[in-house]
């Protein structure tokens, strides 16, 4: 199957130094599939409009388009509704988007939060801002020798202060995947209130 999903991607159907290439920095550069760059062509080529502002036909249609897909998304991950769905323009802006909306609300002195050692900067910095601001703490789950995340450590590190975990899927700098639904799970049953970003 990964070779079928790597042949939607002309970038990724490319050899570097006599191998495939192995793109692992997506979270702040995502390689655009076919079916992407056909789709920004037409509108290029098409008519070109800033959705959900004009009243015209070509600012109507992007609309209804730019509403299905958040449509689709939302049926795709079993949101309770579309509105639920927010489009961002990479990683990092919706972490920032996160810590600096719901934290600023929801995060208090005292407050602790967990994150992972092997996070991107992008979730490390403005959880950081967040601490020297508002004076929560930041615990940090350790990985092991093999690279992978010591999830024994998770229930010492969850506590009824805990508030938010943050953690990575497929880590851009080890290429670990965490088992999220575990992890998921694990918080969960821990207290159900726990926010998690993945």
């Amino acid at each position: 199957m990964l070779r079928s999903l790597r042949k939607d991607f002309v970038s990724l159907d490319t050899e570097m130094n006599g191998k495939p290439l192995a793109y692992l920095d997506t979270a702040s550069s995502a390689q655009k599939p076919k079916a992407v760059m056909h789709a920004q062509g037409d509108v290029l080529y098409n008519g070109y409009a800033n959705i959900h502002r004009g009243l015209y036909k070509i600012s109507q249609d992007l609309t209804q388009d730019y509403e299905d897909v958040r449509q689709k998304v939302a049926d795709f991950l079993g949101a309770n509704a579309s509105k639920e769905i927010v489009f961002t323009r990479n990683t990092t802006e919706a972490i920032n988007l996160v810590a600096h909306s719901w934290g600023r609300a929801h995060l208090k002195k005292g407050d602790e939060i967990i994150l992972t050692e092997m996070e991107h900067h992008a979730n490390i910095v403005p959880w950081q801002l967040l601490r020297d601001e508002i004076g929560i703490e930041i615990k940090v789950l350790p990985i092991k020798k093999d690279s992978t995340l010591d999830l024994e450590q998770l229930p010492n590190l969850l506590s009824n202060k805990t508030k938010f975990v943050g953690f990575v899927h497929i880590s851009n700098a080890l290429g670990t995947i965490n088992p999220a639904k575990d992890i998921v799970q694990a918080i969960k049953k821990f207290n159900t209130d726990i926010k998690i970003l993945i």
